[in-house]
């Protein structure tokens, strides 16, 4: 039980459904004293890294859960006091030889770190580069005492003892092991989970991207935004969705959810580190132009883990924009539970096909690329699925 001074540390319940958790680390040690919103742990989900801050000032009296341990929204990880409640030392794990400090990071090292909010504030506040840093978390990940130990010259007091990630090994059979990031298994899990309860069947149709293509033209010749092939999408997705909602909804045992706001979620990837979908809330609601400036916020902060966690939650709809990478079809695109639907864009290529021209068949060559849209057939069946699919289309064709 909890002393009656004390204040629990909690993990945030405001995330999206079916979030998996995990502990990245801790930032203070049991016996910190810490101020009201300091960030005093690290959560990694299948979407984001995101900070546990301490919900008043205090010390931290209790750490109850190891790095790594996988978590739920509202679970207890740990407990705040005042300086007359005793520490109560965190469960600890077997002792590990203490690492030598990290090399310095070069520029290009730097770029590719994985730099948490606090941190980048950090930085800004004491104008200090993330290059000259010296990191001593995991993989020489750079932490808020860091920084700070930066600006005075002394070296970095140690956070909660922790292992460090396990590194990629080689078996006498000739291949490696690379051990599974927090990330990884999360998505993995929410994968399976999607294919086991949810039925999935995917319907293919083509479209001319011709109308778009002569649209983004005349915004070059404008100057400033010109809005990405992706904006059109979302755009059409919009459309499209005012025509069959159900495409916009979730199933329950009892009901099917219909949402009233369209949030769509475009996938972004992140290399081997994984791929995160943030959400475009309330696309109804958007221009086209102002569908595009938030897909420039997102995929830049995506892509500078800079995303919130309110930035990827929410999302009632989903496209996956596979093409970008060279795939012409992909079926079935795994929905992004608890969703009901899922685009698949595939990439333009221009082809060979015929049209009627002056009432009469011509072959002529145009951008062309196969769109797709996987459902949970609980929720839909083929006209609906077909219905949405053919205004899309109609859409992009006649784009205007």
């Amino acid at each position: 039980m909890s002393p009656p001074n004390s204040m629990d540390i909690v993990v945030p319940v405001d995330q999206a459904e079916g979030t998996k958790f995990s502990l990245r680390s801790w930032l203070k040690p049991v016996g910190a004293r810490v101020a009201r919103d300091e960030a005093i742990a690290e959560v990694e989900t299948d979407k984001v890294t995101m900070e546990i801050v301490a919900p008043t000032d205090g010390v931290i009296s209790a750490q109850l859960v190891q790095k790594g341990a996988e978590l739920q929204p509202g679970m207890k990880i740990g407990e705040l006091g005042d300086s007359a409640v005793a520490p109560k030392a965190a469960p600890a794990p077997a002792p590990v030889a203490a690492k030598a400090a990290a090399p310095k990071i070069d520029m290009q090292s730097a770029r590719n770190l994985r730099l948490s909010p606090l941190v980048r504030r950090l930085l800004a506040q004491n104008n200090v580069r993330a290059e000259d840093v010296r990191g001593t978390g995991r993989d020489g990940r750079i932490t808020p005492a860091d920084v700070l130990a930066h600006g005075t010259g002394r070296p970095t007091a140690p956070v909660a003892a922790a292992s460090p990630a396990p590194a990629p090994r080689r078996t006498q059979g000739g291949s490696t092991m690379i051990p599974h990031t927090s990330m990884r298994r999360a998505i993995a899990d929410h994968m399976a989970r999607s294919v086991t309860i949810a039925p999935h069947v995917t319907a293919v149709f083509e479209c001319d991207y011709s109308a778009v293509i002569a649209d983004r033209k005349k915004y070059k010749a404008k100057g400033g935004l010109v809005p990405t092939f992706t904006a059109y999408f979302v755009a059409a997705c919009v459309q499209a969705i005012q025509l069959v909602p159900k495409v916009n909804s979730r199933w329950h045992d009892d009901a099917i959810e219909v949402f009233d706001d369209i949030n769509i979620g475009v996938g972004v990837s992140l290399g081997d580190g994984g791929l995160i979908v943030p959400v475009i809330h309330k696309a109804q609601d958007l221009s086209l132009i102002g569908i595009a400036q938030r897909l420039e916020d997102l995929t830049a902060k995506a892509r500078n883990n800079q995303l919130t966690a309110a930035d990827t939650s929410g999302g009632t709809f989903t496209i996956s924009n596979h093409g970008v990478s060279g795939s012409l079809v992909a079926s079935p695109i795994i929905i992004n539970q608890p969703q009901s639907a899922i685009l698949g864009v595939g990439k333009m290529e221009k082809r060979v096909v015929v049209r009627e021209l002056n009432g009469s068949d011509a072959i002529v060559i145009a951008p062309m690329a196969f769109v797709s849209l996987t459902i949970d057939h609980r929720v839909l069946d083929g006209h609906q699925t077909n219905a949405f699919l053919t205004k899309w289309v109609e859409v992009m064709e006649t784009w205007k």
